[in-house]
């Protein structure tokens, strides 16, 4: 019996690899670890929406410790959720439809953070100093994006209903 494309398994055909490869190196030069960009973007390109550690590892031509280490940082990040189905013993790595921009929208706490420490770099290097004026930047850009963030992620909610 054929399979439909959302059955398939892992993806396999060059130009679905050479896809992971492409975007997998975008990622990497935007400021995400290499083999964690190659893992999310496969996992992105599977058709069933997840794969085993096995399957990532055959779909990328990786060790096993490689794929442990990117989901590892993955699901840390919030990117990837591990589950296994029903009577397998196997994890299965998975992306959900909206779990990678929901993942980066709860960065908002991070970024107040970070302001926070910022805010103290100012007072310990001096406000009307250079060095003060660059840090104190750098924190309004943060709060700013602390705060545009869940507007956006709302907007985009929004904006996937229509």
């Amino acid at each position: 019996m054929a399979t439909t494309p959302a059955e398939q398994g892992p993806p396999g055909d060059a130009e679905t690899r050479q896809f992971i490869e492409d975007f997998a190196i975008m990622l990497t030069d935007a400021g995400l670890q290499r083999m964690p960009s190659r893992v999310f973007t496969a996992l992105l390109a599977t058709q069933k929406g997840s794969l085993t550690a096995g399957e990532l590892a055959d779909v990328l031509q990786i060790s096993p410790a490689a794929v442990s280490g990117a989901v590892r940082y993955l699901t840390h990040v919030g990117l990837v959720t591990r589950a296994r189905e029903p009577g397998e013993r196997r994890d299965h790595y998975l992306i959900g439809d909206d779990q990678w921009y929901e993942g980066f929208g709860r960065k908002d706490a991070i970024y107040q953070q970070l302001s926070e420490v910022l805010a103290r770099g100012v007072d310990a290097v001096g406000h009307g100093t250079p060095a003060g004026k660059r840090i104190a930047e750098t924190k309004d850009f943060f709060e700013f994006i602390s705060k545009e963030i869940p507007v956006l992620i709302d907007r985009w909610r929004r904006e996937k209903e229509q």
